[in-house]
């Protein structure tokens, strides 16, 4: 029963569809914005590929907790463990720790740099789970390549 009321009260907002628009488009500009800047702070001596690692994941955690402010956080978070892409959310999130605990805690920044990398991949890989048929197409599309 207080499950039920919690998820009620979570999935009813009182923002308006357009608001709703306009928290998406902010979130994920600024997603977008914090990669950029990420990949232009690459270039900075000495701290330059951790703090690339950083904002770049900063900038995808952004980018994918935007559509909260399409779907809810309830219905985000059960489309994202449903067991279609189940795998490629733990990949995305493992990828996010990962690519974080290489900048801050084992300062490597040649596995910073390799977790950044697995990050866009996963996230390609998470965000094709949601266009019909697109995995089995990109599947189709390495076997060929590969044979």
């Amino acid at each position: 029963m207080a499950s039920c009321i919690l998820e009620y009260v979570v999935e009813a907002s009182s923002l308006s569809w357009g608001t709703r628009i306009k928290g998406f488009i902010a979130c994920f500009v600024i997603g977008i914005l914090c990669s950029l800047l990420g990949t232009l702070l690459l270039w900075v001596p000495r701290k330059g590929l951790s703090l690339f690692a950083v904002f770049y994941t900063l900038g995808n955690i952004a980018s994918i907790g935007s559509t909260i402010f399409l779907m809810g956080p309830m219905k985000q978070l059960k489309r994202m463990f449903e067991p279609t892409r189940l795998i490629a959310t733990i990949l995305v999130l493992l990828c996010f720790a990962l690519t974080l605990c290489s900048a801050f805690w084992w300062a490597n920044k040649g596995l910073a740099l390799i977790f950044c990398i697995l990050q866009s991949l996963a996230l390609t890989w998470y965000s094709l789970s949601f266009i019909p048929f697109a995995r089995d197409a990109v599947k189709k599309c390495f076997a060929v390549c590969l044979t």
